[in-house]
């Protein structure tokens, strides 16, 4: 550590502590949830967070209730699951994901979550994909009615929050997690924390592509700290491009247009007019067919000259009954206020990157390969196969949190102290996560969004995938090779720069290993 100055190697000498039975990493639905499950099993839980990631944004989770579609079964979900994961789903989360989103629904709705209903019944809605009505919503915003009600129950548990918390690396011992090393950025602190259980749901790859729904405190955070712990991740090449994404008006550019509305009766139209999924999807035309599907028939009638100017198609949503349309508050709200009338005029989409089907993989306890390090939400990997069916994300993170929670909840604090691994863990970071020299991170983080979306996006083939590793490889290495950090602030970008470029080069890795077209 002698080559370590200034600032930084002041704050390596005050790194405080504190001992947890249980480290959550992520602070959204997902994650809250695990923190609440810990802490009914007895455990000293704190949370780590610098946002609430994409679960202001989650529109309804799916749960085989039957109370909108009394054919409903956990049967049949599984039966969906598969079929929308053309297959390559990990069976075992399937069946203990169709068998457990019940319980987790109904004890959100418990905890006070006002889950749009008919007197004693939930409403559901049929999204993409599924073949019946399965998904609840609360008509003024899902994710933050969730995330509210859970932050209430974590107060109330005594989970300690740590708001603004990054983790840097975890912190291992003997071939375990036993820990991990955080910065607030507002703070100027390095906090060490030892636990007999850390769970990561800090989400997925982030912004990563040039054209992405994901929030900013999204940051690949997930995969990098897992891999560096040496944990496996799967089904990475498969990156979902949620098929409609707003374009106009242009101050909800980058929102996505619910599903829901197809399944409720709105209509895709391109710039000639035509109904054009009615060519792909005869009987159903925008129901009964899965995001990847979707994605790519708008992105075929786009490249094909069929798309409007701004490379869009139009989402009719003029065709919706006024009590439906209304009954999309948030999106009505939004659209109005940047002055389309959606009762009016059609807003245009196209697909953009919007998540990740893999991640760390896990088993049924949401457990990793890795002995104390757990995973959950979209940090994991495995569930949805080779494509996620519509409110399936919404579904898992209330899911496997809870599950991860209730599974890491019987650990407790290791006795160590965990300062000289943290320093140790911060001196090979700053070894790795430098900067290379004369590049400016906004510049490097442009060139990879571009770089990824022609390379690989919806379409791909292998000579633009093999072009793409070599240049990922060589610019990391660049930045292995550059300028150390002596601040704080410059080790935590360097570290967000490698997570990107660790992230980025798995994608394209395992999407040259992947020689059929399948799902995302």
């Amino acid at each position: 550590m002698g080559g370590l100055t200034g600032s930084l190697q002041t704050r390596m000498r005050a790194i405080e502590r504190l001992g947890a039975d249980v480290l959550v990493i992520g602070g959204g639905i997902a994650g809250i949830q695990a923190a609440v499950a810990a802490a009914r099993q007895g455990a000293r839980v704190a949370i780590a967070y610098t946002g609430h990631g994409a679960s202001p944004y989650v529109l309804g989770v799916n749960a085989p209730l039957a109370h909108e579609d009394p054919s409903d079964t956990p049967a049949l979900y599984v039966d969906d699951m598969l079929r929308g994961g053309y297959g390559l789903n990990d069976r075992r989360l399937v069946r203990v994901f169709a068998e457990e989103a019940a319980a987790a629904a109904l004890e959100l709705a418990a905890l006070g979550v006002p889950f749009a209903r008919y007197g004693d019944r939930f409403r559901q809605r049929h999204l993409s994909g599924n073949s019946c009505a399965r998904s609840l919503y609360v008509p003024e915003g899902t994710g933050r009615a969730i995330l509210d009600a859970l932050t209430k129950a974590a107060d109330a548990a005594g989970v300690t929050r740590f708001s603004g918390y990054r983790a840097l690396r975890l912190v291992c011992a003997d071939g375990a997690v036993v820990g991990a090393l955080l910065h607030s950025r507002q703070k100027d602190v390095l906090l060490a924390v030892n636990a007999g259980a850390v769970i990561l749901a800090a989400g997925g790859i982030g912004r990563i592509y040039e054209d992405s729904t994901y929030p900013v405190d999204v940051a690949a955070d997930s995969c990098a700290l897992a891999l560096e712990a040496g944990a496996v991740l799967i089904d990475m090449e498969f990156v979902q491009f949620e098929p409609t994404v707003t374009v106009y008006p242009e101050a909800c550019r980058g929102v996505e247009m619910p599903t829901a509305m197809l399944g409720d009766g709105a209509h895709l139209i391109n710039a000639v007019g035509e109904r054009f999924m009615l060519r792909y999807n005869p009987d159903h035309a925008e129901k009964r067919i899965e995001k990847a599907r979707l994605a790519l028939c708008i992105q075929r009638e786009i490249d094909e000259g069929r798309g409007f100017a701004d490379r869009s198609v139009a989402f009719d949503t003029t065709r919706l009954d006024r009590v439906t349309l209304e009954g999309y508050v948030t999106h009505v709200k939004r659209l109005r206020a940047a002055g389309l009338d959606p009762a009016r005029e059609a807003p245009r989409v196209r697909p953009a990157a919007h998540s990740i089907m893999g991640g760390v993989r896990i088993d049924a306890a949401c457990r990793t390969d890795v002995p104390g390090l757990l995973a959950c939400g979209e940090a994991s990997g495995g569930i949805h196969g080779a494509s996620r069916l519509a409110g399936n994300g919404g579904g898992e993170i209330i899911t496997f949190g809870r599950i991860a929670g209730r599974c890491a909840g019987t650990a407790r604090s290791p006795d160590i102290d965990p300062v000289p691994l943290a320093r140790a863990a911060l001196d090979a970071l700053r070894e790795v996560c430098r900067r290379a020299s004369g590049v400016d991170h906004a510049d490097a983080v442009a060139r990879l969004g571009a770089r990824l979306t022609s390379s690989c996006g919806l379409y791909r083939e292998r000579a633009g995938l093999e072009s793409a590793l070599a240049e990922l490889r060589e610019e990391r290495a660049a930045w292995r090779a550059g300028v150390a950090a002596d601040s704080l602030d410059e080790l935590a970008a360097n570290r967000s720069m490698h997570n990107r470029l660790l992230a980025a080069e798995t994608i394209v890795a395992a999407a040259l290993r992947r020689t059929e077209s399948r799902g995302g």
